[in-house]
C-alpha cells in the first residue's frame, strides 16, 4: 500500500492552503492524500467543566476535515482522500502521523508585507523530530506561484514549472537529500538549480578582504566538488537540467534570494539524537523563516 501525502489540517487558511498543495503533489507523484486532525483530548481536571462551544469542537472534529476533503476531491479528480482524527498534543500527533507518510505537509502564515513565513512552534517542532520529510506551505498558495509567466506576462498552470532549488553542503551531501530534489525536479520536468554557499579559508576572516585571484581558486575548487557531488545523480537523472551555483556568500541568504524563483526549496536536517533535543540547523531554520516559495525539509544521518 503506498505511503500517503499526510497533510496537518486545523481548518485554518494556512492549513487549507496546505491540503491544496498536497493534492497536487499527490497528483505528480500519484499518491494519495491523507487529512489529519490532531486534537488534545480536555485534562481529567476539566473533564467536569461544562464546554459553552461543544457545537464549536463537533465542527472542527467533523464538519472541517469533511469539506475538505469534498473539496479535494472536487477539484483535483483522480486523487484519493481521506481523512483521520488523531488526540493528543499536536506536535506528537503530528510526529506520529509523519511515519507512515510520504510526505507531511503543514501550512504557515505568511509574513504581512514582507516575503517569508512566519512559522508557529508546533511546526518548528514537527519539522525538528519528524522522521520523514516536512513540507511548509504558506498561507495563499497558489497553484499558479508554482509556474512560469507566460508570453504575455500572466502567471497559470500553463507554463512549465519554475526550478526547484536545492541548498547542497558540498562537504557533507547526502543520498537522500540529493534524491529528493531531483525526484522533485523530474516529476515537474523542472531544471534543478543547486545552491551551495561557500566561506573564505579561515585565516581570511580577520585579515584583509579576499582578493579576487584567490576567490576565483577557491570558487573553482569548490565548483569542482559540487560537480563530483552531483555526477552519479545527473547520470541517474539524464533528464533533469541542473544549474549550478557555487557562490561566496551565506548559504541561507543565497536560498532565499533563489526562493522567489522557484516552485519549491529543498534544505536537508541532520538527524542529532542528543539531551537537548532535536536541531533543524542555522540555514535551514533561516530558509523556513524567510523563503517564498514551500519549503521541503529532509531529514537525513
Amino acid at each position: 500500500m503506498p505511503r500517503p501525502i499526510t497533510v496537518g489540517l486545523d481548518g485554518s487558511p494556512e492549513s487549507r492552503a496546505a491540503a491544496e498543495w498536497a493534492a497536487r503533489e499527490a497528483k505528480l507523484r500519484g499518491l494519495p492524500v491523507k487529512l489529519v486532525q490532531a486534537w488534545e483530548a480536555v485534562p481529567e481536571s476539566m473533564a467536569q467543566t461544562p464546554l459553552p462551544a461543544a457545537g464549536t469542537l463537533r465542527h472542527w472534529t467533523e464538519k472541517v476535515p469533511r469539506e475538505a476533503a469534498n473539496g479535494l476531491r472536487l477539484r483535483h479528480p483522480g486523487v484519493e482522500v481521506t481523512t483521520e482524527h488523531v488526540t493528543g498534543p499536536p506536535t506528537e500527533a503530528l510526529v506520529r502521523a509523519a511515519k507512515d507518510a510520504e510526505l507531511l505537509v503543514l501550512g504557515s502564515r505568511g509574513l504581512s508585507g514582507i516575503g517569508g513565513f512566519l512559522v508557529g512552534s508546533v511546526g518548528l517542532a514537527v519539522v525538528a523530530y519528524a522522521e520523514r520529510p516536512v513540507v511548509l506551505v504558506r498561507a495563499g498558495e497558489q497553484a499558479t506561484d508554482e509556474h512560469e509567466k507566460d508570453q504575455a506576462g500572466i502567471r497559470s498552470t500553463a507554463p512549465a514549472f519554475r526550478p526547484v532549488v536545492l541548498g547542497l553542503d558540498a562537504g557533507r551531501p547526502d543520498e537522500e537529500l540529493l534524491g529528493f530534489a531531483f525526484d522533485a525536479a523530474a516529476r515537474r520536468n523542472a531544471p534543478l538549480r543547486v545552491v551551495h554557499g561557500w566561506s573564505p579559508p579561515p585565516y581570511h576572516l580577520y585579515g584583509m578582504a579576499l582578493e579576487p585571484a584567490v576567490e576565483r581558486e577557491v570558487a573553482r575548487g569548490d565548483a569542482a566538488i559540487v560537480t563530483e557531488v552531483l555526477r552519479p545523480w545527473r547520470q541517474k537523472f539524464p533528464d533533469v537540467e541542473v544549474v549550478k551555483e557555487s557562490c561566496y556568500g551565506s548559504p541561507s541568504s543565497l536560498l532565499i534570494d533563489a526562493s522567489r524563483e522557484a516552485s519549491l526549496v529543498v534544505v536537508g536536517r541532520r538527524i542529532r539524537h542528543s539531551s537537548v533535543g532535536a536541531h533543524i540547523g542555522p540555514v535551514t531554520h533561516a530558509v523556513l523563516h524567510h523563503a517564498t516559495a514551500p519549503v521541503a525539509v529532509v531529514p537525513h544521518g
